[in-house]
């Protein structure tokens, strides 16, 4: 088997638990094994930059790197950045009249800051589920900003049945969803496998020798693309259907069985 030099990890469902809303010490330890063995470790997450600082509080070493915003931001735990793309601004102001006129929820996620123009049931539930209460902030002029700022992502309230009904109006982009509840929208030549690339071609390490674990349907690129990608038991059932390895949940010690399956450790 190719040696591993490099593994990917999304954050919720993946290394943080949604039952315990904290990374399990089963899994921080098996993350301080990788590091002493020489493996590179990096974030590949949805969250934005500013939403993914609570890690620093749960671990005591930083990750070698982070593709953020599902790959559109990626940077070195030194602060070099690798990759910075934004939605389009054509895509954006034609959706806008659409959100607005279906009082669709929408988050417009930002390099810094993220806003939301409301909160229904859907924006709730995400709260509970991540266990912050105060995540999505309602501000006013949501529409307006989201025109003017330089927005990396945008979550978007809605089923799967109803994503076909403003899709049209984003044709520069494309969406990533881990959840019924909602979906992200990012640039249609975005994902995270797409920060794989940036991260590894910085680091002269072949594809073949990587792995990647997710959870969500916006992993799915991301597992594809990777030498090794793993499903947790506990993902989507898409997700699981296109990994080469299912382990076990977050909440059953699912990185360290993947890992050991594949001698990695």
């Amino acid at each position: 088997m190719t040696k591993i030099k490099a593994i990917f990890f999304d954050i919720d469902g993946t290394i943080r638990s949604f039952n315990t809303k904290t990374i399990p010490d089963y899994t921080k330890e098996t993350l301080r094994k990788l590091r002493e063995k020489g493996i590179k470790i990096f974030i590949a997450t949805g969250r934005a930059p500013f939403h993914t600082k609570f890690l620093d509080d749960l671990l005591d070493f930083k990750f070698d790197g982070y593709v953020t915003i599902n790959g559109q931001y990626c940077y070195l735990n030194t602060g070099e950045v690798l990759n910075d793309q934004i939605l389009s601004k054509k895509d954006i102001e034609q959706v806008l009249p659409y959100f607005k006129e279906n009082k669709i929820a929408c988050d417009f996620v930002l390099l810094d800051d993220a806003f939301i123009n409301l909160k229904n049931d859907r924006v709730k539930w995400l709260e509970d589920e991540l266990g912050d209460p105060d995540r999505f902030v309602v501000v006013d002029d949501a529409y307006e900003r989201g025109i003017k700022e330089k927005v990396y992502q945008l979550n978007v309230f809605v089923s799967e049945e109803e994503e076909g009904d403003f899709m049209n109006l984003m044709p520069n982009s494309k969406t990533a969803r881990w959840t019924s509840h909602f979906t992200d929208i990012i640039p249609k030549d975005g994902g995270k496998n797409k920060g794989i690339d940036a991260i590894i071609n910085h680091f002269g390490i072949k594809l073949e020798e990587t792995m990647a674990f997710g959870d969500g349907g916006n992993d799915i690129d991301m597992l594809k693309h990777a030498g090794i990608g793993v499903a947790m038991e506990n993902g989507r059932e898409d997700v699981k259907k296109i990994a080469d390895f299912i382990t076990t949940s977050v909440d059953d010690d699912g990185i360290t069985y993947a890992l050991k399956h594949y001698k990695v450790l």
